[in-house]
């Protein structure tokens, strides 16, 4: 509540003031304030709008895509509230007395046309800034009935007081006023700051740094008063992350400095552009840093791992391996390699993981083997049991043989590394001859070698440390991403910001010794 409050009393109370200053020139030449007053309804009434255009739009989306607007909200709030903290900060203490010299010059050119244009414009300033910081702080509240209930006392207190300046019954020192405002409202917007950091990375917009650096479950437990102050007011959640800590601490500390800093220490125009320039060098060479200091992490993942049968039971001499072209099955000794060039390709998500999903296929003729095998040999093959469909008295055999070996292959591969695999291998006899009018397929488990068919997998665990693996190594990536990429980018955007209007104002210094130096 009293965030919000602060906020409508603020933001409405420069609105009130121009309007007050206005309506207190009209009244003194005599003049309507009818023009004004629909100046002031007709923003009123857009502002309003936009709130619950926002509001509206908000609630009709999905999930991520509200707190994806939510963030937008928040960013576009943080940057309203600290322009405007800076510039009542630069502006306070001349602001009536300035306020009345464009009024008086407005009155001068365009008469009262031109003072309810500007009451108008005032006000729909105001009203815009007041619905989008309103909005983000609404959504970060414990309570919307409550911070709903702030703003509007605020702004009928603002409404008050402007209604006591065009009454000439209030003396308001604006100075202070609005300095201690400001410092309230640093908070409110470092608070933002966080909470826009924490709905970027609901939305998945912001994944790195989600480390959890402080546990204060039993310091703002629900309910309490501080949880009101710190949850409510200032917006610190109960289990802050690293980079929103990082966030708060990075929009509250300079923001302090600039605002608060005793005039009396605040360096000549000289000092000022060295500071700038040696906070821009600290940027750069922290940007470098980051950039090229930043570890680089790579998956600890197991490429060969043993075969398990369907039922888990761990298959001798046998083991599955990848490479960078081929699938390799090595089975008792022979050794087959699936390239991967011949693969089904298909994304998906496997073991929790963006992978690569591939179907291999092989089939070849296995010319080593018996050309003709007799019947006592194939009931052997066939697990003692005649094959259905064969008579020893109408197919005594010997028959003409052709073997076939089918391994079949479904593979996973996350970021290049090998993740899961399955598959089977069939081993297939074609019989002709020996009585039989047409040939016969048989599906079998053991070869006179000795090689076994049927499914198999890699071994679970090694498929589970793999996973592990390849998420630390992802997380490990999107933190790189961050830390070495997206965060030198800002501050080295922000070097930039304080490198120019430096270089500019030494630009300015030097035109203006050089002249006077001529004259």
């Amino acid at each position: 509540m009293l965030p919000t409050f602060i906020i409508g009393l603020r933001e409405g109370l420069e609105a009130a003031l121009i309007v007050g200053i206005i309506a207190a020139f009209l009244r003194q030449r005599g003049q309507g304030l009818g023009a004004m007053w629909i100046g002031v309804g007709t923003a009123l009434t857009l502002s309003l709008a936009v709130g619950l255009a926002l509001k509206a739009l908000e609630h009709a989306l999905p999930q991520r895509e509200q707190e994806a607007l939510e963030t937008v909200i928040g960013v576009i709030a943080v940057v309203f509230v600290t322009g405007m903290i800076l510039w009542m900060h630069r502006h306070a203490r001349d602001l009536k007395r300035n306020l009345e010299g464009d009024i008086g010059a407005a009155l001068g050119k365009g008469g009262g046309l031109a003072l309810a244009v500007m009451a108008f414009l005032a006000v729909l300033r105001e009203g815009f800034e007041t619905s989008v910081f309103l909005l983000a702080t609404l959504s970060a509240a414990q309570s919307g009935f409550l911070a709903s209930l702030g703003a509007a006392l605020g702004l009928a207190l603002s409404v008050a007081i402007g209604w006591g300046i065009y009454l000439g019954g209030v003396k308001l020192d604006l100075g202070r006023f609005f300095r201690w405002t400001g410092a309230f409202l640093i908070l409110v917007a470092a608070g933002l700051t966080l909470q826009a950091l924490r709905t970027a990375h609901e939305a998945g917009w912001l994944l790195a740094g989600q480390r959890q650096v402080a546990d204060l479950a039993a310091l703002v437990a629900p309910g309490s008063v501080q949880s009101a102050l710190i949850t409510g007011v200032l917006g610190i959640p109960a289990d802050p992350r690293l980079v929103e800590v990082l966030g708060w601490a990075a929009y509250l500390i300079p923001v302090t400095l600039i605002v608060f800093w005793p005039r009396r220490l605040r360096p000549d125009a000289q000092g000022a552009l060295r500071l700038r320039l040696g906070g821009a060098g600290a940027l750069v060479l922290l940007a470098a840093g980051l950039a090229l200091g930043w570890p680089k992490a790579e998956p600890a993942v197991r490429m060969q791992a043993p075969m398990v049968t369907a039922d888990g039971e761990t298959l001798s001499d046998a083991q599955f391996s990848l490479s960078s072209r081929d699938a390799i099955l090595s089975v008792a000794g022979q050794r087959l390699s699936l390239p991967l060039s011949q693969a089904e390709v298909t994304p998906e998500r496997h073991q929790g993981l963006a992978a690569t999903h591939r179907y291999l296929k092989s089939s070849r003729e296995l010319s080593d083997l018996p050309a003709r095998i007799g019947l006592q040999e194939l009931v052997t093959l066939t697990g003692g049991r005649l094959p259905v469909g064969l008579n020893p008295a109408r197919h005594p055999g010997p028959y003409a043989a052709t073997w076939q070996r089918i391994d079949k292959v479904d593979l996973w591969t996350a970021s290049g590394a090998l993740l899961d695999a399955e598959g089977r291998t069939d081993l297939v006899l074609t019989l002709s001859q020996g009585g039989l009018q047409t040939s016969r397929v048989l599906r079998i488990e053991r070869m006179p070698d000795g090689e076994t068919a049927g499914a198999w997998r890699i071994d679970p665990a090694v498929v589970a440390q793999n996973a592990r693996a390849l998420r630390t190594a992802e997380q490990a990536r999107i933190e790189a991403r961050f830390w070495a990429g997206a965060l030198p980018l800002f501050l080295l955007l922000g070097a930039l910001a304080l490198i120019v209007p430096a270089l500019r104002a030494a630009r300015r210094r030097s035109l203006s010794t050089f002249q006077e130096a001529r004259s």
